[in-house]
């Protein structure tokens, strides 16, 4: 592993700071190392905008209190402490968790994908909560805003409301 110094400004190291800790990263070296892998990773992507955008604008304006969302990362099966870290926080949110994934890469990695369904504030936080996790490595979070697709209706006595992407 290689190490590196940066120089920040004050209110730049306090906003940074502000958002480990928003995030739940448990140190400053996690959360770069996030940001770089998910600046690498979508350096192929071109600029934000589109559909991606768009969304994240409805997001913004608080007109998809529902979504769904694809959660992919790495680890390192071996390293029992983020493995167990990883189940529970799935067990600790099964309100939100649909199914999961779990696809070995190689005799020591293993990709996982887990599906979240719910109200956006709590599936976002989730998700990033999963990626945040110590040892977690590749974390991608793919967010899809859902809007009710018409009234309230019952099958058998269940009452339920289906929910389809937003454009």
């Amino acid at each position: 592993m290689q190490r590196f110094t940066i120089s920040l400004d004050d209110a730049l190291a306090q906003q940074f700071d502000a958002f480990i800790a928003e995030q739940g990263y448990d140190n400053r070296s996690e959360a770069v190392r996030d940001l770089i892998r998910s600046r690498l990773g979508s350096a192929s992507l071109g600029p934000a905008d589109g559909p991606a955008k768009a969304a994240g604008a409805r997001r913004a304006r608080g007109e998809a209190p529902w979504c769904v969302a694809s959660v992919s990362y790495v680890y390192d099966h071996h390293e029992q402490t983020v493995t167990a870290r990883v189940l529970d926080l799935q067990h600790d949110h099964h309100d939100l968790v649909i199914t999961s994934l779990h696809t070995h890469l190689d005799h020591d990695h293993c990709l996982e994908t887990v599906v979240l369904r719910g109200p956006t504030p709590a599936v976002q936080a989730c998700a990033q909560q999963l990626i945040a996790l110590r040892g977690v490595r590749h974390g991608n979070i793919h967010l899809v805003p859902l809007g009710a697709a018409g009234r309230a209706h019952a099958h058998g006595g269940h009452a339920h409301t289906h929910f389809r992407p937003l454009n």
